[in-house]
């Protein structure tokens, strides 16, 4: 009798182990997910590459957010933009040409830095959103450093710094202002800032 409750206990216990359910999709993909979570606190996120879904929706069609940047006449708006602007900056009573350079710089820089590394995706539906975590400026040419455009791209901001610095004789208050605004937006264009986020000057960083 005893070998007989015995047996009965063992089987009991081997028909309870098969009964425990098996791990979830859910809690795979979670845990699949643990290398590529961000804590919220966190200060500084480098975004991890594509996966083979978002490499294949972003090879359906081209990139009409980042291609123009490459057409003919797209590199003309540029000193156009420049130009507009210290006209404008020109009209107004009282103004300085130290004054006016210093504007002209810290306007391009501000729109240019919001244009090329802040806003992130594509302003329209295409791509079913492989692009929705990448600024323009790593969409730019496929994320390629240093092509022509990006060349030219970051030439603009250098020259432009190089210019307001002369008509501003050299003076420390506006070197330093105009330094600061051109650091602002060679800085996120070299290398090493590539696909990282800096959490208070890039936006709304993911929790995953």
């Amino acid at each position: 009798m005893t070998s007989h409750t015995t047996l009965h206990r063992t089987i009991s216990f081997t028909a309870d182990a098969k009964l425990a359910p098996p791990p979830s999709s859910d809690s795979r993909m979670s845990s699949g997910k643990t290398g590529r979570r961000r804590r919220s606190s966190s200060i500084i996120y480098q975004e991890p590459p594509e996966t083979v879904e978002q490499i294949s929706d972003q090879a359906v069609n081209p990139n009409l957010n980042s291609q123009w940047v490459n057409a003919k006449g797209a590199w003309t708006i540029h000193p156009v933009i420049i130009l507009g602007l210290k006209i404008v900056y020109d009209i107004i009573p009282g103004m300085t040409q130290e004054i006016s350079w210093t504007l002209v710089n810290i306007t391009y820089m501000t729109g240019s830095y919001l244009m090329f590394h802040w806003v992130r995706g594509v302003p329209f539906e295409f791509n079913a959103g492989a692009y929705d975590h990448l600024n323009m400026w790593e969409q730019i040419d496929n994320g390629d450093q240093y092509t022509p455009a990006k060349k030219f791209l970051l030439t603009v901001p250098i020259v432009l710094f190089l210019l307001s610095t002369h008509y501003t004789h050299y003076d420390l208050t506006y070197f330093i202002i105009n330094f600061l605004a051109l650091m602002a937006v060679v800085l996120p264009k070299l290398p090493f800032a590539h696909r990282m986020r800096f959490a208070p000057f890039s936006g709304a960083l993911p929790d995953e």
